[in-house]
Order: structure tokens, then C-alpha cells, then sequence
């Protein structure tokens, strides 16, 4: 109440700072003889420049407050006029990205908490909602995330290709579809999270498309090339990680919790999860990385000027020699010479394989959508590119 009454009386003082700015221009100019000269120069009658620099400056105040005050109105009485104490905090010690500041009711709940107890109900949904809109990294908050209960020492497996995962270690009370990792291996059996079908991922060919890890490691070995570090992006439950930890190979899988624990899933089998969006810069310093694999979260939804960054920043955690798959990326057949050919040829990477084929869902016949492989190494400075497309 108080808060709108304040910016009422603001609004009046402004206009009324107009009015009579304007009137004391009018009464000046009123009291010039030149005024009475037609013949005067009529550049004396303009405003003067200090008079019109003041007047844009109340007009555009006006504006910005009438904007600010009229902006989801039925939000002024939902939501306290005060910024979150730790919110504040926080921005005097790290500056927070521009994202977050573009989504102002997202970043109000998710830093509106009491410091020092748990964190309120509901902290993963907004987390969601604010990185998929780019706000990342996050700001650090000090409350206590709940957890669920420690698990036996027993219980955790160190195979990355166990029998089944375990429920336990997952707060379902956030997912509406499913509260198992069961449920979600029947609800969708490609969803990554039935082990038993997993475990035959990357070890042999399905189709002409697919690039077992033997292969891999093979044409890594004839090129005199070693892989030993790996990030793959949008990597699901990690199975490319997990099946790459079997040949001592350490591989980091960006994921995100969209409608299932996909993080959750990747550290149960022992693995790194980086929990980061496809907008976001890979959290990789330059050059240090041997191999990155696209997963089938690189298509062509991505706006194009998305996806170019992207493979730039790709080319940016490569080193010479290092290796970049795009497994599976699909578009249209029509797309694909006048789009992403073009696109991928920025990098200036060499050839190395080159395979297509149609897509035989719904989805691909519906949009005549191709998936193809392609191996690429580049001429400058040797990198090579597996492109599974």
C-alpha cells in the first residue's frame, strides 16, 4: 500500500515539474521583443537545449515508472515490495547474470527463503525454469537442500552399467509422472533409464549411423591420437560416459532434470553430471578436452545462430587432435546442404565419414528429417570431428 502510494505522489511531482517548466518556457519567450519581429532570427524562438535535455529526462521518467507500474498489476498485492535480503547480499559480492535479471519474479522465489533452515518446497522446479531461460550459474544461496537419506556404502555400485537403479536416492515428490525408475523405463524404454537396454549402447552398429566405442578408439588409435578426457552434451543418463569409464576414459555429462532425474540417474552410476544448459558456456577451460559428443538434444530446433555458437565453443575445450561427435542430429533433408553443411563448415574441419538416412518416425516422415553421420578433421590444426548427424 504504502509502496504504491509513494509512486503515485512520484508521478504527480513529475507532471507537475512539466507543467511548470513548460509554463516559465512560455512566459520567457512571451516577454521577448523579438518575439513581436517576424523577421527575427527564428532559431531565438527554439527551446533551449538545457530546457528540452530536462524535459526528456521527466518524460522518460514518466514513462519508465508508468511502465513499471502498470507491469503485471495483479502482482503488486501478491508479492512483497522489498527485494530478498540474501538476494541483495549476494549481488554486493558476485555480480548475477543478466538472465536472472530479465526473469525478476523466478529470481524473487527462488532467493526468498529464510538463511540458515531448509530450503523451501518447490526450489527445483524454479532452478529449472531459471536455467532453461539462461539465468546460469545461479546465485548461491544458504539454506539447506533437502536430500534423501544416506544410502548403504553397499547399495551404490561401482559398475556405471548396473542391474537397476535405485529409487531411494531420489526426491520423486517433484515428478508428477512417475515416482520409479521403473515406471519411467516402462513409460518410455529410450528414455535412458532401463539398464538393460543401455547396456548394449555404443558397442555395436544398429545401423550404419552408429560409431561403436571400439571404432572410436581404433581410428583415435590409427590417427596416433589419445582420448582421455570427454564431455558429452545432453548426454541423458550418461551411457556414452559410462561406457567410455570402461576403457579408463573420463567423460562429464551435461544434464538437465526436464520431467525425470536425468542427474540424478548419470552420479548413480558413478559419473559426473554437470547440470548446465545448452545456451550456457561449457564450464571447460580452452584446449583441455579430447573428445565432446552431441547427443540427440542437438537437432535442428536449435536456432541456427544458437547452435553456431555452440559448435564454436565446442572448438574452444578441444585440443589439437581431439574429436567431435555429433551423434544423431537430425533436420530436414532440405536443411541439411543449405543450413547446417554451411554451418559445420565454418569450423574448417577435413572429412573423415560422411552418412545419412531418413527418419522412419512419426516425426521424420511427417518432415521429410534426416539423420547423419559425419567425421570430420580439421586442416588447421588436426582436431577431428565425428559428426553423427
Amino acid at each position: 500500500m504504502g509502496f504504491t502510494m509513494g509512486l503515485n505522489l512520484l508521478l504527480l511531482l513529475a507532471m507537475v515539474a512539466t507543467n511548470i517548466l513548460s509554463l516559465y518556457h512560455l512566459s520567457s519567450n512571451i516577454q521577448q521583443p523579438n518575439n513581436l519581429n517576424p523577421s527575427s532570427n527564428p532559431t531565438q524562438n527554439q527551446v533551449p537545449d538545457y530546457l528540452i535535455h530536462q524535459l526528456q529526462t521527466i518524460r522518460a521518467t514518466i514513462n519508465h515508472l508508468t511502465r513499471h507500474h502498470n507491469h503485471h498489476p495483479e502482482q503488486q498485492h501478491s508479492k512483497p515490495t522489498s527485494m530478498p535480503s540474501d538476494l541483495i547480499l549476494y549481488s554486493q559480492l558476485s555480480p548475477i547474470a543478466s538472465s536472472c535479471h530479465n526473469n525478476p519474479e523466478l529470481l524473487f522465489t527462488y532467493m526468498n527463503y529464510t538463511p540458515f533452515t531448509l530450503c523451501p518446497l518447490g526450489s527445483d522446479d524454479v532452478v529449472e525454469a531459471l536455467i532453461l531461460r539462461g539465468c546460469h550459474p545461479l546465485p548461491r544461496r544458504r539454506c539447506f537442500s533437502k536430500t534423501p537419506q544416506k544410502p548403504s556404502s553397499s547399495s551404490l555400485p561401482h559398475n556405471p552399467f548396473p542391474a537397476k537403479l535405485l529409487d531411494e536416492v531420489v526426491m520423486w515428490k517433484k515428478y508428477s509422472s512417475c515416482k520409479s525408475f521403473d515406471c519411467l523405463s516402462k513409460l518410455n524404454p529410450n528414455m535412458g533409464f532401463d539398464m538393460n537396454n543401455e547396456v548394449s549402447n555404443f558397442l555395436s552398429y544398429k545401423s550404419e549411423l552408429d560409431l561403436p566405442v571400439p571404432q572410436l578408439l581404433q581410428i583415435a588409435k590409427a590417427a596416433n591420437s589419445v582420448i582421455r578426457l570427454g564431455l558429452d552434451i545432453g548426454g541423458g543418463t550418461g551411457t556414452f560416459a559410462a561406457r567410455m569409464k570402461l576403457h579408463n576414459i573420463t567423460v562429464l555429462t551435461t544434464t538437465l532434470n526436464v520431467v525425470a532425474p536425468y542427474t540424478e540417474a548419470v552420479a548413480l552410476r558413478g559419473l559426473v553430471p554437470l547440470h548446465v544448459p545448452l545456451q550456457q558456456r561449457f564450464p571447460i577451460f580452452d584446449g583441455v578436452v579430447d573428445i565432446v559428443r552431441c547427443g540427440r538434444a542437438i537437432n535442428r530446433w536449435i536456432p541456427s545462430a544458437t547452435l553456431e555458437f555452440l559448435l564454436f565453443d565446442v572448438d574452444r575445450v578441444l585440443r589439437s587432435g581431439g574429436y567431435l561427435w555429433l551423434d544423431h542430429f537430425f533436420s530436414k533433408s532440405v536443411d541439411l546442404d543449405k543450413v547446417f553443411a554451411p554451418l559445420i563448415g565454418k569450423l574448417g574441419y577435413r572429412k573423415v565419414k560422411w552418412a545419412t538416412a531418413s527418419k522412419t518416425d512419426s516425426s521424420g516422415l511427417k518432415n521429410g528429417e534426416e539423420d547423419f553421420i559425419k567425421r570430420i578433421t580439421s586442416v588447421q590444426d588436426l582436431k577431428t570431428c565425428l559428426f553423427s548427424l
